[in-house]
């Protein structure tokens, strides 16, 4: 019982916070869950030592993108899916054929310039993975993200998208690593 009361009040604190300051409090959140999720990517992948670039990376890209345009992406479904019977579908309908693909570009991109990397690298970046990717999160993340349309309040949309997209992360993380691994190795043998 101890531990419910901390727990609750922090939970309280966070409500009021999305209530008063519903974009700021996305942002962080954002922020928090990706650094969170790219940290446990590289500890599942076995480095020794932390990628503190990396990890800055994806919590800049969760605090600018990804908490402040989930929250005007989801306000503006909410406005134009109007139809009462076919609402959820027109959501998730919208959510893959637009803002997945906008938010998988952008953050290949983006992740890769708050890295310190230069803007070619960013578009090779974004050339080499963003059809994988953007497949993938069509074929893993659909079912989760219309059980979130169906079944979570309009204002905890985005902190159940930030927690689908943990894992999501992680993934990404992954094949980003993969990819610039790949492009490490095919740069020594050309200079070798």
């Amino acid at each position: 019982m101890s531990l419910s009361k901390p727990f609750y009040s922090l939970l309280g604190a966070y409500f009021e916070q999305l209530f008063n300051h519903p974009v700021r409090t996305k942002a962080i959140t954002s922020c928090v869950i990706a650094s969170s999720a790219n940290y446990c990517s590289q500890k599942i992948a076995g480095t020794k030592k932390v990628n503190t670039d990396t990890l800055v990376a994806y919590g800049l890209f969760g605090l600018i993108f990804t908490g402040p345009l989930s929250h005007l992406f989801y306000q503006w479904l909410e406005r134009i899916t109007n139809d009462r019977r076919f609402k959820q579908l027109m959501m998730l309908l919208g959510e893959r054929a637009i803002f997945a693909p906008a938010i998988t570009a952008l953050s290949l991109y983006f992740i890769t310039r708050f890295e310190g990397k230069s803007h070619e690298d960013g578009v090779s970046n974004l050339n080499d993975l963003y059809k994988l990717i953007l497949v993938n999160n069509w074929k893993y993340l659909t079912l989760p993200v219309l059980i979130n349309f169906r079944f979570v309040p309009p204002m905890l949309r985005v902190l159940v998208a930030n927690i689908i997209g943990f894992c999501w992360i992680v993934f990404l993380s992954a094949k980003r690593r993969k990819a610039e691994l790949m492009r490490r190795q095919a740069e020594e043998q050309r200079n070798s």
